[in-house]
């Protein structure tokens, strides 16, 4: 573990907390949002903590997903889409919550968070199964197709954490009108993937026959 990581995942993160706070509480008007701060708290002291098991057990995944740069035009219009997706969503959700627009119901934010920590897990487990892993598209020296674990049940399990994350995150939040927002996040990844796997069977050895091995890309039995 060296300094200089330290320090930057410290930035990274201090920025996403202060951020996403600013997105949520700025148009709530107050700090006084429940949602909000569970919100936070689900978010945020999970990725603390697998950022400390990264950077002690694997740190050059964590410098990888630190450093990720996206460089293929069509996936860096899906990486801004999905900004924008996040700063319309969260906003809507914090000015819902001022005016009272379509408030649901308690119960709701709390099966949204129980979603929120499930899908975490299955993020993670997909990390441990995973070395490869990068935020960005591309193959990596000896890497090889991984086909065990959820790899054998959906060929894109982070993406289907993923799914499950951000559309968890408004019902956290108690916005229905924020939810409308975030619906928007499957069809953005339903094309990275398709571009994803264009490019996989080009440059990754065994991928064509891992496709023909696991049908489904997303969600088993579905898509």
């Amino acid at each position: 573990m060296s300094a200089k990581l330290f320090v930057q995942a410290i930035l990274k993160f201090t920025l996403g907390v202060v951020l996403v706070g600013l997105l949520i509480f700025l148009p709530a008007g107050t700090f006084a949002f429940p949602a909000g701060w569970l919100l936070m708290t689900i978010l945020f002291v999970p990725m603390f903590l697998a950022g400390i098991v990264m950077m002690c057990r694997n740190p050059d995944l964590l410098r990888s997903r630190l450093n990720a740069r996206e460089k293929q035009g069509e996936q860096q219009l899906v990486v801004k889409l999905s900004g924008l997706m996040f700063l319309v969503g969260f906003i809507l959700a914090g000015l819902d919550f001022r005016f009272g627009w379509l408030p649901m119901p308690k119960t709701v934010s709390i099966a949204g968070a129980a979603a929120f920590l499930i899908a975490y897990g299955l993020y993670a487990e997909v990390l441990r199964e995973n070395t490869y892993l990068s935020r960005t598209i591309e193959v990596q020296e000896n890497q090889k197709v991984i086909d065990t674990g959820l790899y054998g049940i959906v060929r894109h399990p982070m993406y289907s954490a993923t799914v499950l994350l951000f559309l968890s995150m408004p019902l956290v939040l108690g916005s229905l009108i924020s939810l409308v927002i975030f619906l928007a996040y499957p069809f953005l990844i339903a094309q990275r993937i398709k571009h994803e796997e264009a490019f996989l069977e080009k440059e990754l050895a065994g991928y064509r026959a891992y496709k023909e091995k696991v049908k489904y890309r997303l969600i088993p039995y579905v898509w």
